[in-house]
């Protein structure tokens, strides 16, 4: 890998090394970004452009700063284990069998509703491109042999591994950024106060309410903590020194951070000033992302194309990013079954991977079958993303001796963050 950069560790001992930064380490970076940018940011800004300019920002405010200490919290609690191999079995190394195989499922879940999403829009997406442009008379999407297809295409390429992911996933992501950048550049032109709604909701109580709805779209237009653990073990395994992999991977999610804040920031707030908030409820209530809603009030093709094309390559890119954590947890939990009954042999290890992939393909085409709402699933699904990236990190910190020392006033902040989270599908139920 070609030296990029470098930058500098103070290790154990009080000895300085210069850590450089290659290709590898921006390939994790492309992939955290291809991670983050996909269905938050298709649905984002629709949640600022109904529930209006305060809340929104109120939402942000808390949003952004909580992802980077989660981030930084998740990456040095799980690679401070021994082996930092899957989830599961340094939450077992932590916690015990028992405990592993809980929150296990419980991070199994988060990954899933990823997954979920993804598969959904990729399959309908899809075949009404197909359909619009001339290729079929009728929507693919209703067929059960199409969402398999794409599905499990979409499965083999991503089970190929990281590197492999890098060469394929890297153009998309880069072009999917230039996309998302220049959007918000061609929405300019049609910036105005008067689409922004500065109302502010009529009392404090409804106020909090409306920014806790809001709080799942704004974390998931830019976490990637889905792929931090497979990013923390693949520098665990380049690395003969967990320090300084620890401190790759920080280094890579930071540089992740600071690109997507920028971007996605700049594109949120182009929106929010571009289309009115009745065309931002319509969209809600139709069930069509922002992206489409800005090639539908915005006139000529040029915000058409981008936008459509950055809908797909944020689809197929986010899906790869999420496999890896899927698979991450998927692997986890057989693995805790499997240890409760019997000695893995080599054979078993090896055959593994491709079990996984077939399991996950029937699994996701069964959902996608069922067509589920993909806005509903962000919000009725943060109380396990609360739990795993915010209250379980936070936990392990209090609970276990060896990660004490990270202990800090951010830490209170990301359980804050956490119990946030895991209060908003009660709002949801209450009509906010």
């Amino acid at each position: 890998m070609g030296i990029l950069g470098s930058s500098s560790i103070e290790l154990e001992g009080g000895s300085v090394e210069r850590i450089p930064f290659t290709a590898y380490d921006a390939g994790w970076v492309v992939l955290c970004i291809g991670m983050a940018i996909g269905s938050g940011i298709v649905f984002m800004p629709l949640q600022m452009g109904v529930k209006g300019f305060w809340v929104s920002a109120a939402a942000l405010a808390i949003a952004y700063p909580a992802v980077q200490f989660l981030s930084n919290l998740y990456i040095r609690s799980l690679s401070a284990s021994g082996q930092c191999k899957d989830y599961t079995g340094i939450i077992t190394e932590y916690l015990g069998k028992n405990w592993a195989a809980v929150l296990s499922i419980v991070y199994f879940i988060t990954l899933t509703k990823a997954m979920l999403a993804y598969s959904t829009t990729l399959t309908h997406d899809g075949a009404s491109y197909l359909q619009v442009f001339g290729v079929t008379h009728e929507s693919l999407a209703a067929t059960h042999w199409f969402p398999l297809c794409v599905i499990g295409a979409m499965v083999a390429i991503a089970s190929c591994g990281e590197k492999v992911l890098f060469r394929v996933s890297g153009p998309l992501i880069v072009t999917k950024l230039a996309i998302v950048v220049f959007l918000g550049l061609s929405m300019m032109p049609y910036w105005s106060l008067k689409n922004v709604n500065f109302v502010a909701p009529e009392n404090v109580l409804s106020f909090i309410e409306n920014v806790l709805v809001s709080l799942p779209f704004a974390v998931f237009s830019i976490v990637y903590i889905q792929i931090l653990n497979p990013m923390n073990v693949a520098f665990r395994k380049a690395e003969s020194d967990p320090a300084i992999a620890t401190y790759r991977a920080l280094r890579a999610s930071k540089f992740a951070y600071i690109i997507l804040i920028v971007s996605v920031l700049f594109f949120a707030f182009s929106f929010l000033f571009s289309v009115s908030s009745q065309d931002a409820q319509y969209a809600v209530s139709q069930n069509i992302s922002a992206l489409a809603l800005s090639a539908r009030v915005i006139p000529g093709n040029t915000v058409k194309i981008l936008a459509t094309t950055l809908n797909v390559l944020a689809m197929l890119s986010a899906f790869f990013g999420a496999y890896l954590g899927f698979h991450d947890a998927m692997k986890g939990i057989v693995v805790n079954v499997l240890d409760r009954f019997t000695a893995r042999s080599a054979h078993l290890d090896r055959i593994l991977p491709m079990g996984i992939a077939i399991g996950s393909t029937l699994l996701l085409t069964a959902w996608v079958w069922g067509n589920i709402s993909t806005m509903a699933l962000l919000q009725w699904t943060s109380p396990t993303f609360g739990t795993v990236s915010c209250l379980i990190p936070c936990y392990l910190v209090w609970r276990v001796p060896v990660l004490r020392k990270f202990r800090s006033a951010s830490v209170w902040f990301v359980g804050f963050t956490g119990l946030m989270l895991i209060s908003t599908p009660l709002f949801k139920l209450l009509g906010h």
